[in-house]
């Protein structure tokens, strides 16, 4: 039963499990990095400008650094100026600085240059939806005007919220959705209707029920609020048969059952007096004291259509259970997605969060791009894809995908009710003119196939890259992300950290002492040397990473080949965070003929200086291992690899915590790893119901060992792959990736 999660070219049984395909062999994509950044690529690099179809924009609602980011994966409670609940992401805090330095200013600016390149992304007849509270609305609001032109104005959506326990006036319930096309006159638009009760208004009168003998009971109030039995028949409203304006064959005497109707004052009939024929035939007549009524079954459509008050779902509150703290409402960025898009066109979402929209897209056979600066959201968005299910929507042309459009039938059910994607709508207008009713698509209720499970597409893991600079003029690019007089402040500091602290934590208690911590006389690549303290009194190298990214394995050969020339004893790479491809050469450096590497991780309390209220100065530097990873050959010839636990480095407590493979929220691995490019072949998620949907949709289809498997530390038996080696990538509470590659040659038995 394992082979079917253990070999990724199995076809996992193809009857059971599927997912959508869309032409031109297109994969979604998670992006990790600035939107702006980002955006810029698309537009410029990729093409694809002018084919975004629809924009969910969930952007912080204020300024506040702690509000706006959850520093780690399995919590969601964050206080706003509690140092424990700082981010310690680099780029994380880059984009606090960047965005909020001069407040509002900043915020506002943030807006306009993202929402610049959304209407560049956009198709000629996209849209845009941005939520937000309050208390940015009308800057929103008039930032939108700008950019896309108020005629181009679609919408104010109000969404119900839980209200503020805290708020000292009038509590807040609304959130808001601004709805924008890139042009109106050329927006596409799909009619959403949501079932209409019987009795929406207990207020309203001739709400009735028509009994089985034709007799129709006026509802009284106690009945409407359910204080009083109601009897059994079926439900209508009775409608008065008139018009405001009248013409001359709509004012005219009309009898119905032995008595003379006038439409009263100016008004008129709704029909001429042949449609009043048509409609006393069809048994559809009422009169009520003067008044003529039309009888308006509610099954004639009971539907309303969806307006701009979004009263029936709520932006936060009690819904589904949340994975992130500033979580989307799914059912928003549903009903936006519905409204504004057809099945295979591309939705991009700039403020990914945990993969709202990417997952509500997913589910509607869309294309998807989602974009997040931390590393938590992404973490959370790709577990909540890897382990979502959907249903199988009927596709009108199976080699277009879902680009060709889903299947909607006409069906009822037992009870004669209909139950389709098609639904007769019968109007007063129908029958006078004696027309056939017409037919409603609800576009929310495609034919499904109950005999397949829907898993999520094909979707890549990316992350930007700091362009290159070259901070010397030597025509040698190093890893950087500001510019190089920035560059060399930031190593000037930390060379004085090192210098008032120079002690590198190793675990276990260990410490390496050092002393003579100076920049070296001449160099390219390192950042600076120092002698370890009864050691062989061969000087150590150290090359520090960028202030604002992590530490790239360009900039970890360059040192790693310098410090060998120079005859160092060791290489030290501090940084605040580290590419998985430079910590895998870090660890392999000696194989390779260099000098011994050791990845140091700098507290990140370092970069966020006046955001934290206490800075503490002991175990400012420390050295973390990458995740353990054993990895065995079975008497069949076939391999398994287990994770048996992980150092992380907790900037809070200011240690390094060895964890148990089974206390880590995910990991993956490769079977087959090339070198390049992490593909990912089985997928764990320990200690997490993060499998509990695929489980229940497959019901009953797996043994309860398999769900057991799926959440464990030992992967699925494989077969040697075409590279001889397997990576193991370990995703831990903060959302880093820690990666480590084994050759099969080196398993035990």
């Amino acid at each position: 039963m394992f082979e079917l999660f253990g070999d990724p070219q199995h076809s996992i049984a193809d009857q059971t499990l599927r997912a959508y395909e869309h032409p031109d062999q297109w994969v979604n994509r998670l992006v990790l990095g600035d939107s702006l950044v980002v955006m810029n690529s698309l537009l410029h690099y990729e093409g694809l400008g002018g084919q975004v179809q629809m924009i969910y924009m969930d952007p912080p609602y204020g300024v506040r650094f702690g509000s706006n980011f959850q520093p780690f994966v399995r919590r969601r409670d964050v206080s706003h100026n509690d140092d424990a609940d700082m981010t310690r992401e680099p780029e994380m805090v880059k984009a606090y600085r960047d965005t909020w330095e001069l407040g509002l200013h900043s915020y506002l600016t943030y807006m306009r240059d993202r929402l610049l390149l959304c209407r560049e992304l956009l198709a000629p007849s996209g849209s845009i939806f941005v939520q937000i509270s309050d208390e940015n609305l009308h800057h929103v609001r008039e930032l939108l005007d700008e950019v896309f032109g108020a005629d181009n104005a679609c919408g104010l959506i109000a969404l119900t919220k839980a209200a503020s326990q805290s708020s000292v006036l009038l509590p807040s319930v609304n959130d808001y959705l601004l709805w924008y096309a890139k042009s109106r006159s050329e927006v596409r638009y799909r009619q959403l209707f949501t079932p209409r009760p019987p009795i929406d208004t207990v207020t309203r009168r001739y709400i009735c029920v028509e009994k089985p003998d034709g007799r129709i009971v006026d509802l009284s109030l106690k009945q409407k609020l359910g204080e009083d039995p109601i009897p059994e028949g079926r439900w209508l409203r009775l409608v008065a048969l008139t018009s405001q304006t009248g013409s001359e064959s709509t004012r005219v005497p009309y009898e119905f059952e032995g008595t003379v109707y006038r439409p009263p004052g100016t008004r008129g009939w709704s029909t001429n007096r042949a449609g009043l024929d048509n409609i006393n035939r069809a048994g559809r007549m009422y009169g009520v004291g003067t008044t003529l009524n039309y009888k308006n079954y509610h099954d004639d459509f009971p539907y309303r259509q969806v307006v701009s008050l979004w009263d029936d779902i709520r932006s936060s509150g009690f819904g589904d259970d949340k994975l992130y703290v500033v979580q989307t409402q799914a059912e928003a960025v549903e009903r936006c997605m519905l409204m504004t898009t057809d099945p295979g066109d591309l939705v991009l979402d700039p403020t990914c969060g945990s993969g709202t929209t990417a997952h509500v897209a997913e589910q509607w056979g869309r294309r998807w791009i989602t974009i997040d600066t931390s590393r938590v959201p992404l973490a959370l968005a790709r577990q909540r894809l890897l382990t979502a299910t959907f249903p199988y929507y009927q596709l009108r042309d199976e080699a277009r995908g879902p680009a060709g459009g889903f299947v909607y039938v006409r069906k009822q059910n037992r009870r004669g009710e209909e139950v389709g994607g098609i639904v007769p709508h019968v109007t007063l207008k129908s029958i006078a003119n004696n027309e056939p009713p017409g037919e409603e698509v609800l576009v929310d209720r495609p034919e499904p196939d109950n005999g397949i499970v829907r898993v999520t597409g094909a979707f890549t893991v990316e992350a930007t890259i700091p362009t290159p600079v070259d901070w010397e003029g030597d025509g040698v690019t190093d890893s950087g992300a500001a510019d190089a007089e920035a560059h060399g402040s930031f190593v000037d500091r930390m060379l004085e950290v090192l210098r008032k602290s120079p002690v590198l934590h190793v675990g276990g208690g260990k410490t390496v002492m050092l002393r003579s911590v100076r920049p070296p006389a001449k160099t390219l690549s390192l950042s600076a040397e120092a002698v370890v303290v009864n050691g062989n009194e061969r000087p150590v190298a150290f090359v520090f990473g960028p202030e604002n990214g992590a530490l790239s394995q360009l900039a970890v050969h360059e040192a790693l080949k310098e410090a060998s020339l120079k005859g160092y004893a060791h290489l030290y790479a501090v940084g605040f965070a580290i590419q998985p491809d430079a910590r895998l050469l870090v660890e392999r450096s000696a194989e390779m003929g260099l000098p011994q590497a050791t990845y140091v991780q700098a507290t990140p309390d370092l970069m966020m200086g006046d955001l934290l209220k206490n800075m503490r100065s002991s175990q400012i530097f420390s050295v973390c291992g990458l995740p353990e990873v054993a990895l065995r050959r079975r008497p069949d010839g076939k391999y398994q690899a287990e994770l048996l636990g992980l150092d992380v480095f907790d900037p809070v407590a200011m240690k390094a915590d060895h964890r148990p493979g089974g206390d880590v929220p995910a990991w993956f691995l490769d079977t087959d790893y090339n070198g390049l490019c992490f593909h990912v072949s089985q997928a764990f998620f320990p200690r997490t119901g993060a499998w509990d949907d695929l489980r229940r949709a497959l019901r009953g289809e797996y043994d309860e060992t398999v769900w057991d498997h799926l959440a464990g530390t030992t992967s699925a038996p494989f077969e040697a792959g075409d590279h001889g080696q397997v990576a193991v990538k370990v995703i831990d509470d903060r959302g880093n990736e820690l990666l480590v590659v084994k050759i099969l040659r080196d398993a035990t038995t």
